[in-house]
């Protein structure tokens, strides 16, 4: 079962669910805000906080950045000059990282291309993020594979053979988002059956889930189904300009989700069924035994017509052993109703 190594966190089988609040580019293109997201998903109890990083003109043909930009989310008249207000230089990011690391959280970034690429590798990230964006782009996903960093790679806009193209493509084990890129998405497009397809064909991958609803029921979904990696976006206020906003958690709810996946964690427990220390109040009160059902003399056959199931003090012999209790000899006389214990047959 694959467990990945996160710059000496690990995250996998038997490992507690790691957390990423995807602040994406919900900072607005204000460092400040960025700084004071980091602390606040920090205090919500995230493992890490993602942001993501482009190079515009390698990820955007001159046309789509010289298109008008007439939207009510637009920080710019052309798609273009919207993208670099929104856009964080590599110094903030070198800050950002600092940032992360003093409020105890890891600090990584979606690379968007190849440049944005090769400078999360000079940062030495603890993962890269591949995003739903990129799951066709096999030359940025080839190339982040060979750079020894561990990848997590979401597949929202992919089917199935594109994904199985992805597994084939990246040798080592590698993280592999369940996702759907629609903001928000309505339940019936989260598809939560798609991690347990993932499960069962990509054992080197460790699966998780990356969420784009109005709330985290899905979320907790996923970390039931196994999902060992969840990613969130995160903002401020959801009322802030941007798609992005709407579908994000806000810091109390990023903090309620967290609470709720660890709780949830403890009631997965474990997949061995025992009878727990827990339980033994309510089989000493409630617990059935094997009973005389009439009056039994000494020297008597058992048989089944001699026996009951109750509750009964004592407790007596074990309902699922009575086929060894038949034809057993009765070495005293037992009354109706009394427990059948060890010394009343031999």
């Amino acid at each position: 079962m694959a467990v990945l190594d996160f710059a000496g966190r690990l995250v996998g089988v038997d490992q507690p669910v790691y957390i990423i609040a995807e602040i994406g580019q919900n900072h607005q293109g204000c460092l400040q805000t960025a700084m004071l997201m980091i602390e606040e998903a920090a205090r919500a109890g995230v493992d890490c906080v993602k942001f993501q990083k482009s190079t515009l003109r390698e990820k955007y043909s001159p046309s789509v950045l010289a298109r008008r930009y007439d939207s009510p989310n637009s920080f710019g008249s052309t798609y273009g000059a919207h993208k670099a207000f929104l856009e964080l230089t590599e110094d903030d990011y070198r800050a950002l990282q600092k940032k992360a690391r003093d409020c105890g959280v890891q600090m990584t970034a979606s690379a968007m291309d190849q440049t944005a690429l090769d400078f999360l590798e000079s940062l030495e990230v603890p993962f890269i993020k591949i995003g739903s964006g990129d799951s066709n782009n096999m030359r940025l996903i080839g190339k982040a594979a060979k750079t020894g960093i561990p990848l997590v790679i979401s597949t929202g806009m992919s089917n199935m053979e594109t994904v199985e193209r992805i597994y084939s493509l990246v040798s080592n084990s590698f993280g592999m988002l369940q996702c759907t890129s629609a903001y928000p998405t309505r339940p019936s497009q989260v598809n939560l059956n798609v991690i347990d397809a993932y499960r069962q064909r990509f054992p080197r991958a460790v699966i998780g889930f990356s969420g784009h609803e109005e709330s985290f029921i899905a979320t907790l979904g996923a970390v039931a189904k196994g999902a060992k990696i969840i990613e969130r976006h995160f903002t401020l206020d959801k009322s802030l300009k941007g798609s992005d906003h709407k579908c994000s958690l806000d810091p109390v709810e990023m903090r309620t989700m967290i609470e709720q996946i660890r709780v949830l964690e403890k009631c997965l427990g474990s997949s061995a069924k025992t009878f727990l220390d827990c339980e033994r109040p309510c089989f000493d009160k409630l617990g059935k035994s094997i009973v005389a059902s009439r009056n039994i003399r000494s020297g008597t056959k058992i048989a089944e017509v001699d026996l009951q199931v109750k509750v009964a003090e004592p407790h007596g012999w074990n309902p699922l052993e009575e086929d060894s209790l038949l034809k057993r000899i009765a070495t005293r006389d037992i009354m109706e109703g009394e427990s059948i214990v060890a010394d009343c047959v031999t």
